[in-house]
């Protein structure tokens, strides 16, 4: 029970966070966040995923 307690008081904590920003400035963190985000390659499957997309399109490019 106390552990239920406390994760409603953590949810209301963040909702009255979130109502109290700005609409304007929840939709440029948004903007930011979405931006700063890594390629969804890399996030899915790392950079070794990467290191072999890029060498597959050099040797199709050799090819022609």
């Amino acid at each position: 029970m106390a552990g239920e307690n406390e994760y409603i008081k953590y949810l209301t904590q963040r909702f009255v966070t979130y109502m109290d920003t700005p609409r304007v400035e929840r939709k440029q963190t948004k903007v930011q966040e979405k931006a700063e985000r890594e390629h969804w390659v890399t996030r899915w499957f790392g950079v070794g995923a990467y290191g072999v997309v890029l060498w597959w399109r050099r040797q199709v490019h050799r090819q022609r």
